[in-house]
């Protein structure tokens, strides 16, 4: 089997990376050991930046279809509290409850669309590269064979052998405790009161959100005739990703933190996860590179499945680059200075969660009660927004004076053009660079038609445009800025330069680049 790209796993990151490879038109092989789909609970929902990104692709809608709730109010779990956006009118953090496994099913099934090969069933035992090739080593249902690719990329979660074949090491920390989590219906026996408290024969009434006793936390909410709980204890038990949980594992780790039984109806859903505070040294050794869980874990919900799909769109883009053969020197480097820093940033925001969580003492409650105090205020809470939703990401920058907007993702503007009304994220569906003049600047516009057919270059209007023009990557971050009434002596050779640095040299004939699906 030869191909440009083989992607060892078929999770969210894998899959995501597979799709975003056939927009940049690269031929992509995934390979996944599990010879099914699994239905496994895992993740539960997707949340922030990652949601933008899926609108800018144009596929937002397909996941909206498959949430129980798309559009859920904007309340969410922070270290065993509550940060609450539902009176924003724009918050800066919204979540889609939707299944792991459904997030997979679209993943997969849009990465088909594009011409990926998804091959289940398929081991990868062994990896060896050379400074052309890297080899995949496989046992398959066929029995063993290899796969050739120009690179390789590991998506094959947090125990990773790739990464341990690659000899990447994986510091960091596993926290001893278990979490279990629960949808069941609610049995006759417990009452759900006004206010969203339940009141259950032998314990009384247990307030909505978290309970705290000395052998650990319990939490839970009510919607739509269904009890969402979720049991913390500190236990060292490792436990394999395949075995379920059940019902009765449950009921009993809700019996010790409660001291007393709970009655639970029929299980909806059922999942068991520990917390785990790791970081990859590094995200690429030679032809091989990480992204998801076998470049990072993180020590809270909600953060990894979304972190780890932003990895891929930003790797994509950059792999199609390399592999049409007009990468600039240093581009696929920058995956790993940029995601390394966005990995760091969610380690940041979810060690502080633990640290709220974890806390037994007097000193920690009274840690969790300043900081209740403090998101109550709007700026503080907007700020805790953006960084629950990966959006205060501002990627390094080069050269003193980068206007503010270079290095993070594109406001999504309206934008009035000659054939009507579009928008930046209707410009990023096809996953290409955009030149996005918003001044009419013939100048700016002449420069980069250098870069064609790499680089599409738009003309339009915008209500209050933020700047004359801007150089948009396929990962809908931005490159460069011409500000506001920018003279040409400055803008044009910046521009040259970013073109330069993003997009490598002008080329001098059409470069081929194969369609989605070829």
């Amino acid at each position: 089997m030869e191909t440009d790209v083989i992607i060892v796993g078929a999770g969210p990151a894998g899959l995501m990376l597979a799709g975003e490879l056939r927009l940049a038109g690269v031929r992509t092989l995934v390979l996944e050991r599990h010879p099914r789909p699994r239905d496994i609970p895992k993740a539960s929902g997707l949340g922030g930046r990652i949601l933008d990104l899926l609108r800018y692709r144009g596929i937002l809608e397909r996941f909206e279809e498959a949430s129980s709730n798309p559009h859920v109010a904007p309340r969410f779990p922070f270290g065993s509290m509550h940060l609450d956006f539902t009176h924003l009118a724009d918050p800066p953090m919204r979540a889609m409850p939707i299944p792991q496994h459904e997030v997979e099913r679209l993943l997969e099934e849009r990465a088909r669309e594009l011409g990926a090969d998804v091959r289940r069933g398929h081991d990868v035992v062994g990896v060896t590269q050379d400074d052309a090739t890297v080899t995949a080593h496989v046992r398959g249902p066929d029995g063993p064979a290899r796969a050739t690719a120009r690179y390789l990329v590991g998506c094959d979660g947090g125990r990773s052998r790739i990464r341990d074949l690659a000899g990447i090491a994986f510091p960091g920390t596993t926290y001893p405790e278990v979490n279990r989590l629960g949808q069941v219906t609610v049995p006759d026996s417990v009452r759900v009161l006004d206010n969203g408290d339940i009141d259950v024969p032998g314990l009384g009434r247990i307030r909505a959100g978290f309970t705290r006793t000395d052998r650990g936390v319990f939490a839970f909410a009510v919607a739509s005739g269904v009890l969402s709980l979720q049991t913390t204890e500190d236990e060292t038990t490792e436990y394999d990703d395949d075995e379920p949980l059940t019902l009765t594992e449950l009921a009993d780790s809700a019996r010790r933190v409660l001291g007393a039984d709970l009655p639970l109806g029929e299980p909806i859903r059922l999942s068991r996860y520990t917390y785990k505070d790791r970081q990859a040294e590094r995200y690429r050794h030679g032809r091989i590179l990480l992204a998801g869980d076998a470049a990072h874990l993180f020590p809270a919900t909600g953060t990894a499945l979304n972190v780890g799909m932003l990895d891929s769109v930003n790797l994509a883009w950059k792999l199609g680059a390399d592999v049409h053969g007009w990468a600039p020197a240093g581009l696929l480097d920058t995956y790993h200075d940029e995601r390394h820093l966005a990995g760091a940033r969610a380690q940041l925001q979810t060690r502080a969660q633990a640290a709220l969580r974890r806390g037994h003492d007097p000193a920690a409650e009274a840690l969790r009660q300043v900081f209740q105090e403090l998101v109550v205020d709007e700026p503080a809470l907007r700020r805790m927004g953006a960084l629950l939703a990966h959006a205060d990401i501002r990627y390094p920058t080069q050269g003193a004076g980068q206007h503010a907007l270079v290095g993070t993702f594109a406001p999504d503007l309206t934008l009035h053009t000659d054939q009507g009304v579009t928008s930046v994220a209707e410009l990023m569906h096809a996953a290409r660079p955009v030149l996005l003049d918003l001044a009419d600047r013939a100048d700016l516009r002449r420069t980069a038609r250098d870069w064609q057919p790499r680089v599409d270059i738009r003309t339009a209007k915008a209500d209050n445009r933020p700047a004359d023009a801007l150089l948009i990557r396929p990962d809908a971050h931005i490159a460069w800025v011409a500000t506001l009434d920018e003279p040409v002596a400055a803008a044009e050779p910046n521009l040259r330069a970013a073109l330069s640095r993003w997009f490598g040299t002008p080329p001098t004939t059409t470069v081929p680049v194969l369609q989605p699906g070829s």
